[in-house]
């Protein structure tokens, strides 16, 4: 009886601890979707702060002075239609945009939905701690107040000149609270808590009404520790309670996303101590050998289970566990099974969603392609056919063709570096053509390189750079393109030995004036931003020149790798 009394208490004390281990498991890899939500919202803010950001129009009538009625309405009505075209991206969050400038211009897109003034919102703190730190993509907590009825995340950025480094106006995406709740919603409970805690440590969004606006520094703290131990999970003691923490740090919004688990109330769910022991208690008078092999049977397919499950690989959703041994066993096979499948669904749909949104970003970017290099490049086409040189004509347009396909045909966000050096060879092809061969473009790339992914039109616009302004008074010279890996990045080097020019510091300083472009219309500073917006900042564009001696870029990109059964191999052709 003893014995069997132990193997009992065993068996429960090892279904609790596994329970709890799968259902840390689950909600960490719920955490991982709710984050995957979250950062959704934000590439659709970035994506509208960049277009915002880029939009002449935009930029006009914020900085306009003050005009008479027909102009001011002319003007309203002109920003009203940029602002319909961009408001669509972050539409589907329930998110309102909001556009204001420093000539008292204010632009919003669902007044009902923060009913603010010009001089409120000039005046208001997020809008002053915004302007502090024009560089930065700021999402900071508004409580309710008399101009909005519920609080608030707003996301706000500066807008500022690029080569002055004015700022003329802010730009704020507010989203409710009950919106906000709407990405984890689903995933909580009466035992599972959701909090969205600022820096402050203060609770900005969570399931439990009450505890919105309230300040959570122990819980904070907490999360800070878990996420610096990189800690699956760990046990703590706050509001009271017993609970079980999980914890994700969300880098752009500088918030911290945290789970808390109720563990009694869980735990008394799952198991009823009381009929288990009686249960136990008339299995011991009647067979106490039966027990004690049934006993055996459930561990040992337990340990299988928590065996496969321990040694599954990360993220591997396409690999479910072997749903064999005891009820109990099988049951928790087959629904970590089941929640395996729903992951997979989900993370497809969430891929398919992204790889949509950065499509449409490069397609609005390959429709700033100039018409002029079109049409100068037609144009010289005709002049060779008439001069009789059918031959070098026809090339010419065979690199015509091939650049546009490749340029507006494909609409992936990345490509590899042999399709984007096969796009450099023509357009090179067409400009020495058309100008001449005084300047020689010399091709240094890695083997190794080949199959790895860049962003589309990322180095062509300083080729065009080379061509168009290093070479105004040299008319002789070369181009080196080098492209090779360094650890973990891909180092791509534009080199030429042209007439340079004089620069304090390198590209990322303000008083770096960018040139247009004529190819593309894609500015330096846009290929800069663009990376950074991509990849983080630890990556970009430098640029080192001196005048007299040449100009040097380097463009620092994270080594990303394609399958390379599908690259067709040309290494002897670079």
């Amino acid at each position: 009886m003893a014995v069997s009394l132990l193997i009992t208490f065993s068996s429960i004390r090892m279904s609790s601890n596994l329970f709890m281990d799968t259902f840390s498991i689950s909600n960490t890899k719920a955490l991982e979707q709710i984050e995957t939500q979250f950062e959704d919202y934000s590439f659709a803010v970035v994506g509208a702060t960049n277009e915002v950001q880029n939009n002449g129009t935009i930029k006009r009538v914020l900085t306009q002075e003050k005009q008479n009625a027909i102009e001011t309405s002319r003007a309203y009505h002109d920003m009203s239609r940029q602002i319909e075209r961009i408001y669509p991206t972050v539409e589907s969050y329930d998110a309102n945009m909001i556009v204001l400038g420093n000539n008292e211009r204010l632009y919003n897109v669902n007044y009902s939905n923060w009913p603010v003034s010009w001089e409120v919102l000039r005046n208001h703190s997020i809008t002053e701690y915004t302007i502090n730190r024009p560089n930065t993509l700021l999402y900071q907590y508004l409580p309710s107040t008399s101009f909005n009825d519920e609080p608030m995340i707003v996301a706000t950025k500066a807008l500022m000149e690029r080569s002055t480094g004015e700022i003329y106006g802010v730009l704020y995406f507010p989203i409710r609270e009950a919106q906000l709740k709407q990405f984890y919603e689903g995933y909580t409970s009466m035992e599972n808590e959701v909090l969205l805690v600022d820096e402050t440590g203060k609770i900005v969004s969570s399931n439990k009404e009450e505890m919105i606006g309230d300040g959570a520094s122990d819980v904070l703290a907490l999360a800070k520790e878990v996420d610096n131990e990189e800690l699956e999970f760990k046990d703590v003691h706050v509001f009271g309670k017993d609970y079980l923490l999980m914890s994700q740090y969300l880098p752009t919004y500088n918030m911290y996303l945290v789970n808390l688990v109720d563990k009694n109330a869980v735990l008394d769910n799952l198991i009823n101590t009381k009929e288990i022991l009686l249960i136990s208690l008339g299995i011991v008078l009647l067979a106490l050998i039966v027990v004690f092999i049934i006993s055996r049977r459930m561990t040992n397919s337990i340990s299988r289970l928590v065996k496969q499950i321990s040694t599954m690989a990360k993220h591997d959703f396409n690999m479910p566990v072997a749903e064999t041994g005891g009820y109990e066993a099988k049951k928790i096979a087959n629904a970590f099974n089941s929640m395996l499948s729903e992951l997979q669904e989900y993370v497809d749909l969430v891929v398919q969603a992204q790889q949509k949104q950065r499509s449409a970003e490069l397609m609005a970017l390959q429709h700033q392609i100039n018409p002029h290099f079109i049409y100068n490049t037609l144009a010289s086409i005709k002049f060779m056919i008439q001069q009789d040189k059918k031959e070098k004509a026809t090339d010419m347009i065979h690199a015509l063709i091939s650049l546009l396909q490749n340029a507006l045909s494909n609409v992936d966000q990345t490509i590899t570096v042999e399709q984007e050096i096969t796009d450099l060879k023509n357009y090179v092809l067409i400009n020495q053509s058309r100008y001449g061969e005084e300047i020689k473009v010399n091709f240094f790339i890695s083997p190794d390189c080949l199959d790895c992914q860049l962003p589309k039109l990322i180095l062509q616009p300083f080729i065009e750079n080379a061509f168009f302004h290093a070479f105004n008074e040299k008319k002789e010279g070369f181009v080196q393109i080098l492209v090779s890996q360094k650890g973990d990045n891909l180092l791509c080097e534009i080199a030429d030995n042209g007439d340079g020019m004089e620069m304090k510091g390198d590209y990322t300083k303000e008083d770096f004036k960018e040139k247009r472009h004529l190819f593309s219309g894609i500015g330096i500073r846009n290929v800069h931003e663009r990376i950074q917006m991509l990849y983080g900042e630890e990556y970009g564009v430098e640029i080192t020149s001196e005048k007299g001696e040449g100009t040097k870029v380097r463009v620092g990109l994270p080594l990303q790798k394609m399958d390379t059964s599908l690259i067709t191999n040309k290494i002897t052709s670079i």
